[in-house]
């Protein structure tokens, strides 16, 4: 902090948050003084270190609220449902390891849940399958907390978050994005959505498609062995007799 900090240049964003990019250690304090703020050293990990002109009391208040936060949140429990798991395709599973993904980084547990229906019941392998890739796809920020279980029609497994791994991730990323020039504001931004369980099942059950066949191919048709009229025209030019009677 201040006259602590020995490197020069620096990295610097302002009160507002705004990227003010590398200057000299000196000047940086200067700003810092006529704000009547503190040059803060945030990663001293980058070259050149990232600092911020901020009350110091304040960011250390904010750290510790950040360290605090992950204990509270973890007691909730989110839950991600893939639908119906022999009809989900690979991007709808995407968008749920997103979403398990976020969850887990916010410090939430993870209850994953497949759902079969009818004859999908005889190949659950798929399903089992198919958790224990997410399950090991999410194996950089989670833990199993409890392993994958059957009830009924369900199949569920529950992930916990891995505070240290999610920290180390926090960190590289926040040096990732001070280097780019993009805000903690612009973050904020693009991760502002709506947290609601979504439930995909826009597939057209095979059972339906069947039964509206069976009721086109069980309509009466018109006439014994009817002809189209460019048919019956086609057949009298032609010559062939007959064609009078015939059901048109």
């Amino acid at each position: 902090m201040n006259h602590e900090i020995r490197l020069s240049p620096v990295r610097v964003i302002d009160q507002n948050e705004k990227m003010l990019g590398e200057m000299p250690t000196d000047q940086a304090r200067e700003l810092a003084r006529q704000a009547g703020l503190d040059l803060v050293e945030i990663n001293a990990e980058t070259r050149p270190p990232l600092c911020k002109i901020t009350d110091y009391g304040k960011y250390k208040y904010e750290l510790s609220k950040k360290s605090k936060g992950p204990k509270q949140k973890s007691q909730e429990m989110k839950e991600v449902r893939l639908g119906r798991s022999m009809k989900i395709d690979d991007h709808d599973v995407e968008i749920r390891v997103n979403q398990a993904r976020r969850f887990l980084m916010e410090g939430h547990k993870v209850q994953i849940v497949a759902q079969f229906r009818g004859r999908e019941m005889a190949h659950k392998g798929i399903g089992i399958d198919r958790l224990r890739e997410i399950t090991e796809s999410l194996s950089d920020i989670s833990k199993i907390e409890t392993p994958l279980r059957s009830a009924g029609r369900r199949m569920n497994v529950i992930l916990a978050p891995e505070r240290q791994k999610i920290e180390q991730i926090k960190q590289r990323l926040e040096a990732e994005r001070a280097k780019a020039g993009i805000t903690e504001a612009e973050v904020a931004e693009d991760q502002d959505v709506d947290n609601v369980d979504v439930d995909l099942d826009d597939t057209v059950d095979v059972s339906e498609v069947d039964e509206e066949q069976a009721k086109k191919s069980s309509a009466p048709k018109k006439g014994g062995n009817a002809l189209s009229d460019d048919e019956a025209t086609a057949l009298a030019e032609a010559g062939i007799p007959g064609i009078e009677g015939r059901d048109l």
